[in-house]
């Protein structure tokens, strides 16, 4: 049998739910009972794993379908637990002006021609993914670099941090940008020396993108919610779902949800259009909606549900937002920022930890580690609550006493090795020795941390494998090796992290991350065996042949 003839939900024959069996090749449950050779499945979920003949028999001789692997390799469907599926979507429907694609800004701005010519001629123009530091030029382009584009309409392109951006002289005239405006709280206005705007829109400050009737996100966030009619937002999202399912990705978690995201996941959904399991984070923003409509636990189901609350405690290091109270080593003067003071992000956190949520807090600098993790101590001491697993998202730079404070108060890490891979060299400039820690994911491996690997999609693409081998080799792609061999993950615990870890920072290890009796049949088949090699310079890992849900293809190479 073919993995094709099975596309949809498996039917029921005679009130019975389908049965199948999956044999003729290895079956790497990610359970401590390791590989099998067959797996069970009946309806959506997995009945057994073991032997050919065990499985037969839990399916009492009765199989509807076969999957012969043909001597490949099954692993638990992968769990990106933070990453922003919409956003991503609506980032892959512009130019791309990522650094493999636009050396310079004369590239980037021939770019964003040639990407709006394709547009209405009223249409805004708009890129995803330049960082300056490997632009030829080494700085941001200008409001005059986006005005050679275009002069009559509205041009952005985005950092590939995703917290800010530049714009043209249009679009900061259409939203009355200048020199008198002054910085919103979380956000930063560049400027250059006179004060007039640069066309650099930062963090709280992509709020003045949106219009008065868009998303406003103030001082709890970058703003990158910006609208798009309905049937586009469908179609952002399911342009993004297609990358996910075939990186062998089944079940995420987005990372900042707006009404714009809700929507989005919930019409999907209503139309059978959803296929990947989708935790939810409401942006911090909504906290007060949230707690007035009594949300006071994961709300929805299998397919979508409401998680938990995110929030922010400073900005990125690819954007040099983070915040460092001593300055960056290549700008004493420079000190990134917190979007909160310490005593109002406090006040977030307990009000949302007393609510019963689950909070996930972006955080990329020791300071603001430290911030999150005194915050959490005052919210178990005042509120005893086992098993709340709130998340440091990111966590770039935690100091060995952050790791063992995490350990102690049973946070949650969630990780981004493609970070490093690509923003590395970056992070070593901005500052010094410091970047070495960048996401030092066997340092919190040995110390007993939870930690799980994402990918923060659209910062960088959904790719697994990819992933764990940053972790693994821990070299930039300009070639420097970063840290010390103790901070490398090694590929089998790059593997769990990306399924278990993964399962367990959205509370779903009961369903998914692993193939055990009564898990949810999601799994990705692959050509060759990702725990073979142990070499950290090895290639990004297989290719995925297949990806199924809940029992049945939900992608295939061959379709």
């Amino acid at each position: 049998m073919t993995a094709a003839s099975t596309h949809g939900a498996p039917p029921k024959e005679s009130g019975r739910a389908r049965t199948l069996l999956v044999t003729g090749g290895t079956v790497h449950t990610l359970t401590a009972a390791g590989a099998a050779e067959a797996l069970a499945v009946r309806g959506d979920r997995v009945v057994h794993a073991g032997t050919r003949d065990e499985c037969r028999a839990a399916l009492d001789g009765r199989v509807d379908a076969r999957l012969d692997l043909a001597g490949r390799h099954m692993l638990p469907g992968f769990v990106d637990a933070h990453c922003h599926p919409v956003m991503y979507g609506q980032n892959l429907a512009w130019a791309d002006v990522r650094p493999e694609t636009v050396p310079d800004i004369d590239a980037l701005v021939d770019a964003l021609r040639t990407h709006a010519g394709a547009l209405r001629p009223e249409a805004p123009v708009r890129g995803f993914g330049y960082e300056h530091r490997r632009l030829a030029e080494g700085r941001h382009p200008t409001r005059h670099d986006l005005d050679r584009v275009a002069t009559d309409r509205e041009v952005y392109v985005m950092n590939a941090s995703g917290h800010g951006g530049v714009v043209n002289t249009y679009a900061l005239n259409k939203y009355g940008i200048t020199a008198g405006t002054p910085d919103p709280a979380g956000g930063r206005i560049g400027r250059t020396e006179s004060g007039e705007p640069n066309g650099e829109l930062w963090d709280g400050a992509c709020d003045l993108l949106t219009g008065p009737d868009g998303v406003k996100i103030t001082n709890h966030g970058p703003n990158f919610h910006l609208d798009d009619p309905e049937d586009v937002m469908r179609g952002h999202l399911l342009r993004a779902q297609e990358r996910f399912l075939a990186a062998g990705v089944t079940t995420i978690g987005d990372a900042q949800v707006s009404r714009r995201e809700l929507e989005t996941y919930l019409r999907a959904r209503d139309a059978g259009a959803l296929r990947m399991r989708t935790s939810a984070y409401l942006t911090s923003a909504l906290l007060e909606d949230a707690l007035a409509l009594g949300l006071t636990r994961t709300l929805g189901d299998d397919t979508l549900r409401i998680q938990g609350v995110k929030l922010y405690a400073d900005g990125t290091l690819g954007g040099w937002t983070a915040y460092f109270p001593d300055g960056y080593a290549a700008d004493c003067c420079h000190h990134g920022q917190l979007y909160h003071s310490p005593e109002e992000y406090a006040e977030l956190l307990i009000r949302a930890h007393r609510a019963g949520l689950q909070t996930a807090t972006h955080a990329q600098s020791p300071y603001a580690i430290g911030m999150v993790l005194d915050t959490v101590e005052k919210a178990l001491a005042a509120a005893p609550a086992a098993g709340r697993r709130h998340r440091i998202e990111h966590c770039g730079l935690p100091t060995d006493a952050d790791i063992d404070r995490m350990r102690a108060l049973g946070v949650h890490a969630v990780l981004q090795p493609q970070h490093h891979l690509r923003t590395g060299d970056g992070t070593l400039t901005a500052v010094g020795d410091l970047g070495h820690r960048y996401n030092p994911c066997g340092l919190l491996r040995r110390a007993g941390v939870d930690f799980a690997l994402s990918s923060d999609a659209p910062v960088a693409p959904p790719r697994p494998f990819e992933a764990v081998a940053a972790a693994a080799h821990r070299r930039t792609v300009l070639g420097t090796r970063l840290g010390t061999p103790e901070m490398r993950l090694d590929v089998a615990d790059g593997l769990r992290a990306h399924t278990v870890g993964g399962a367990r920072a959205l509370h779903r290890e009961h369903a998914v991350g692993a193939l055990f009796a009564g898990a949810l049949a999601d799994f990705v088949v692959v050509p060759g065996n990702p725990f073979a090699a142990e070499d950290p310079d090895r290639p990004a890992g297989p290719t995925v042949d297949e990806t199924w849900i809940g029992g049945s293809p939900a992608w295939t190479a061959s379709s």
